[in-house]
């Protein structure tokens, strides 16, 4: 419940008591009286009360727990007379024990009870504590009349005995409105002074955790726990832990008291370059395991993030816990301070051995090696060549280019290619599987030359030029300028072109033809042929006169 839905009534305190009190037994109603007859069907006994009066009594009073009736005709047994020919037997005894209670009451002492809410009258509440009934008037309960109170524990305070009377006064408010002083005066200390204090940790949440300053509890959000940011506070500590607080700031009507560790210890990105820098390399704890990386702790106060690209130099790591574990202690590399944002990004493959020393120790380009295929892409596969991987692309595949990766290989097939580019400062090597078969283009030229005229089909059109299919796996390239006298709008794919190799390159498997010096070269052998047939006397325009007139 809370202090805004107390409802304080102005009644007056003596009237009320007066009239609670006229409605309560008196010492005088025990009375003592014999058992005159048990009647088990009715579930009563008769009890001889004097003055020839007698009076029934319900047999469950005087039971014990295995149903055996504890008195017997001609017994004496002391009851409380309720009027009107009722008594009882357990009021009696509660009777008995308040009045003994009263008789060794000591007004000196101060007496603070805990009990139950059982009964409600016009004047308050009746609060039973251990079998004894004491009364609170409503005024003193601190109890709203929105909600009701049976049932509810209360702790209160005796404020008044009458012996003479047989009645005990208790009073929550009075309990209530200590606390409340307490409360203000360790607040007002804690935000006065804004010094760290002592606290214990009372109770730890998901959102913080209840620490008891001084007999008062405040919470420590879960984000004022330390300078790192938010964190879960049972990672780090536990219940009955003692801590450095400071007060924030103080709900009154709430009553709720806001604490914060971290104001209490030094903020170390303040003095951050004098505790770190970039290329430090220091211990931490793994602190926390993500599938994207790992946040570890330097001490300090201070935390630091390990990307997951940042592990290990193997490319393939699937996921961070396959490397380290919770608690763990490692060395890492600082890679960036970023005061503004106030994070740390740290590296521990930097202080691994790089694969690529190790690789580029063993092996040349040039070099002929087995590896494992690790993955397939559109572009190609990588292949596991010792301590790195390499690309194999898809034109090194094969010499048969509509061949690539994923409809020649699978992953974990073991291939044997030829290594044919190291980049040791980009950390890439380049494979060729092709390189270790005879290539086309090669077979091609150990028969043709620059000058041979050869005829093609054309395989693709391209804005720059035509390809043309010479032999199985050989194309050769038109390129637009050397199409003369074709036209290229005019050409179609399956159409056969006729021309001269004007370049051709085993070693980079490139061949070009060239249509424009077919024509050149045709007249140069036809002029050729015709000097090997004519005189010696024969001039150049003799020559190509006949020729003209052809």
């Amino acid at each position: 419940m809370k202090f805004e839905d107390i409802e304080i009534e102005e009644v007056d305190f003596e009237a009320m008591l007066e009239e609670s009190f006229k409605k309560s037994e008196s010492k005088s109603d025990l009375v003592t009286g014999t058992v005159v007859k048990i009647d088990e069907k009715d579930n009563l006994a008769v009890v001889d009360i004097g003055g020839g009066r007698d009076a029934n009594l319900n047999l469950d009073e005087i039971k014990d727990e295995e149903e055996n009736i504890l008195f017997k005709v001609g017994d004496e047994i002391e009851v409380l007379n309720q009027g009107r020919g009722r008594i009882s037997y357990k009021a009696a005894q509660a009777r008995a024990a308040l009045n003994e209670f009263i008789e060794e009451y000591d007004p000196e002492q101060e007496y603070i009870i805990e009990g139950v809410v059982t009964k409600k009258n016009k004047g308050g509440y009746v609060v039973e504590v251990d079998g004894l009934e004491f009364f609170m008037p409503r005024t003193l309960s601190y109890l709203s009349s929105k909600i009701d109170p049976i049932g509810k524990k209360v702790k209160a305070v005796i404020v008044k005995v009458d012996k003479e009377k047989g009645s005990v006064v208790v009073s929550r408010k009075e309990l209530i409105e200590r606390d409340r002083a307490k409360t203000e005066e360790i607040v007002s200390a804690l935000l006065e002074n804004k010094e760290p204090v002592v606290g214990t940790i009372k109770k730890i949440t998901s959102y913080g955790m209840f620490v008891d300053v001084g007999g008062m509890d405040g919470l420590v959000h879960y984000s004022q726990i330390s300078h790192k940011g938010p964190v879960n506070p049972s990672k780090y500590f536990e219940e009955g832990d003692e801590v450095n607080v400071v007060a924030l700031d103080y709900d009154k009507k709430k009553r709720h008291l806001s604490l914060s560790i971290k104001d209490a210890n030094p903020d170390p990105w303040e003095d951050i370059d004098s505790i770190i820098g970039v290329g430090d390399t220091v211990t931490a704890t793994v602190s926390n395991i993500e599938p994207y990386g790992v946040f570890v702790d330097l001490g300090e106060d201070l935390e630091a993030f390990l990307h997951v690209s940042e592990i290990s130099w193997d490319k393939n790591v699937k996921h961070p816990k396959d490397y380290l574990i919770n608690g763990e202690e490692i060395n890492v590399e600082v890679i960036e301070i970023d005061k503004e944002g106030r994070r740390l990004r740290v590296s521990l493959k930097n202080l691994l051995p790089k694969p690529m020393d190790a690789f580029t120790s063993e092996y040349r380009v040039g070099d002929v090696v087995k590896g494992e295929v690790t993955s397939i892409t559109d572009f190609g596969a990588f292949v596991k060549v010792g301590p790195v991987e390499g690309l194999l692309h898809n034109q090194e595949i094969s010499w048969d280019k509509s061949k690539n990766a994923k409809s020649e290989l699978n992953v974990g097939d073991e291939v044997e290619v030829k290594i044919i580019k190291i980049d040791k400062d980009a950390g890439k090597i380049s494979l060729s599987k092709k390189a270790l078969e005879d290539s086309p283009v090669a077979a091609f030229a150990q028969n043709h030359k620059n000058g041979s005229i050869v005829t093609g089909t054309v395989k693709d059109k391209k804005d720059f030029g035509v390809f043309i299919a010479l032999d199985e796996n050989v194309d050769a390239l038109i390129r637009t300028e050397d199409l003369h006298p074709l036209k290229f709008d005019e050409i179609e794919k399956g159409q056969e072109i006729k021309g001269v190799i004007s370049f051709i390159d085993p070693n980079s498997d490139r061949i070009r033809v060239s249509v424009k010096r077919l024509e050149r070269q045709e007249e140069r052998e036809a002029l050729e042929k015709l000097n090997l047939d004519q005189d010696d006397s024969m001039t150049l325009g003799d020559a190509f006169g006949d020729i003209l007139k052809k």
